[in-house]
This record gives C-alpha cells, sequence and structure tokens, in this order.
C-alpha cells in the first residue's frame, strides 16, 4: 500500500532554514518522480517543486527558486525538501506527492496523481 510520510516542520524565523522529509514506502520509488506542495490557509494549493526519478531534472515555482532545493535519495526511499532564506509568505502546510513514472517532471501537473501524504505544517515568523 502507497504510503508518504512528511516530518521536518515547525516553527522558525524569517530567514531561517527547515530541512522536510518524505518517507516514501509501498511502491519503488527509484522509477517515480516526486514533488511537494504546499497550502496556505485560505489560498489555492501551489505546486513548489518537483523531480524526475533519477534525480537528475528538477523544477521550482518561481516564489521559491534560488532558495528551495529538491533532493531524493531512492536508497533510502526518501525526498528531501531543503528549505532556506524562508520568509512568513512560505508559511503552509507542505505536502509531498507522488509524481508520474520516469524523467518527467512538472508542477503544472504536479496533483495528478492524487496521491499524497498527511502534510507537515511550516510556520515562518519572529
Amino acid at each position: 500500500q502507497l504510503q508518504l510520510v512528511e516530518s521536518g516542520g515547525g516553527l522558525v524565523q524569517p530567514g531561517g532554514s527547515l530541512r522536510l522529509s518524505c518517507a516514501a514506502s509501498g511502491f519503488p520509488l527509484e522509477y517515480y518522480a516526486m514533488g511537494w506542495f504546499r497550502q496556505a490557509p485560505g489560498k489555492e494549493r501551489e505546486g513548489v517543486s518537483c523531480i524526475s526519478a533519477s534525480g537528475g531534472s528538477t523544477n521550482y515555482a518561481d516564489s521559491v527558486k534560488g532558495r528551495f532545493i529538491i533532493s531524493k535519495d531512492n536508497a533510502l526511499n526518501t525526498v528531501y525538501l531543503q528549505m532556506n532564506s524562508l520568509k512568513p509568505e512560505d508559511t503552509a502546510v507542505y505536502y509531498c506527492v507522488l509524481g508520474y513514472i520516469g524523467e518527467y517532471c512538472g508542477l503544472a501537473d504536479i496533483f495528478d496523481s492524487g496521491s499524497w501524504g498527511q502534510g507537515t505544517q511550516v510556520t515562518v515568523s519572529s
């Protein structure tokens, strides 16, 4: 049974960093692209980043480009999102999401699989 479990969220001051983790199980992570999206209260969900199956291709939303880094460790069945220079507008619940099989990675259809975890709260505040 496919399962995605996020962790690593918390409260951080503006300018700080957090690393989110997504433990994947029930499917072969090495064959799948993966992604992260976020949803803030009262706002639509936003695709943040995605990574291809091999990890060789990544995409980022303009709002996080240059600050966030996505990676995956297929041996550990884990996907990461390193978040640096955090801003108050990054406050949201962050979700790990299953992508397509293979090297395609796109933010426009990041929600197509319908498979994501329970989310982890990130709050950026002084």
